[in-house]
């Protein structure tokens, strides 16, 4: 198998994994847990609000799974563990785990096309 190849299904299946990751967050949202309220309360938002940013979040997920707009995907889930950063870091929760998922975004997206990741590091402009 090429290089190439063997870096995409890595890729595809980090991707994926996250996108698993993101859609059980996203689902506990919407379903009812114990302490749910008083969570959510917690961190500053509303269970109307909670919802929205599930709503937000299983949309850029499948954005960053869609090939085509994988890399604005790969751009909007950033900026959302951007705030889920911030968020904790206001409680003074820890937050590396949120880092690594950014950091996992964009290695998994690489993984998948580093023709994109190259484009955007070579010198010469491509038309």
């Amino acid at each position: 198998m090429a290089k190439s190849f063997k870096l995409s299904i890595a890729g595809w299946i980090l991707s994926v994994l996250l996108a698993a990751v993101f859609t059980i967050s996203a689902g506990a949202k919407f379903i009812d847990w114990e302490g749910k309220e008083a969570e959510f309360a917690k961190s500053g938002f509303t269970m109307a609000q909670m919802k929205n940013i599930g709503m937000v979040e299983i949309v850029i997920t499948l954005v960053y799974l869609f090939p085509p707009t994988s890399f604005i995907g790969a751009i909007l889930l950033t900026g959302y563990v951007g705030g889920a950063i911030v968020t904790h870091l206001r409680l003074g929760e820890p937050f590396l785990v949120q880092i690594a998922f950014g950091v996992l975004i964009w290695v998994g997206y690489w993984f998948r096309r580093p023709d994109v990741i190259k484009a955007a590091f070579s010198k010469k402009p491509t038309v």
